[in-house]
């Protein structure tokens, strides 16, 4: 959509990827990327840590998929997509509003690892791109930003399929 505000984030993952489906039966994952700047102080001669961002993210239907298998907590990530803002209520009656990242793009960075890709195929349509991204904004189908724990995920998993 024209207006939306696509940003770029590295950082790592502060816990492993959760998987859940929304109630239409789309797969949704959730995953915190922590982004922490740093700056190099001449008079000290040191590098400084900034404040760090943490950033909740999702990922829609194959890509969420890929996302589980592939990545884990610490992993340093590269994410790119469309930055969201929703206020939704919690238990207790409280409003909060939240700033989210709807990622249309991740992978593992390889500033500091070696990665091995294992494409997926296709079925009837391009992989990624719009395909995947999240339906129309609806509070009770995205919920609070927590879920359920995917036991399923395979931490020992060598390979990115992206």
């Amino acid at each position: 959509m024209v207006g939306e505000t696509v940003v770029t984030v590295v950082g790592n993952l502060t816990d492993d990827p959760e998987i859940r489906s929304t109630p239409s039966g789309e797969a949704v994952a959730h995953f915190t990327v922590a982004s922490t700047p740093r700056t190099f102080d001449r008079q000290s001669n040191e590098w400084r840590d900034a404040d760090t961002l943490f950033l909740r993210c999702s990922a829609w239907r194959k890509t969420a998929e890929h996302v589980t298998r592939s990545l884990t907590r610490g992993t340093r990530v590269i994410v790119q997509g469309r930055l969201h803002q929703r206020t939704y209520e919690t238990r207790e009656g409280e409003k909060r509003t939240v700033i989210e990242l709807e990622a249309l793009e991740i992978g593992p960075s390889l500033r500091y690892a070696d990665a091995t890709v294992s494409r997926i195929p296709s079925a009837g349509g391009p992989g990624g791109t719009l395909f995947d991204t999240a339906p129309p904004a609806s509070n009770d189908e995205q919920g609070a930003p927590d879920g359920d724990r995917n036991p399923s995920h395979d931490h020992n998993s060598p390979t990115f399929p992206f």
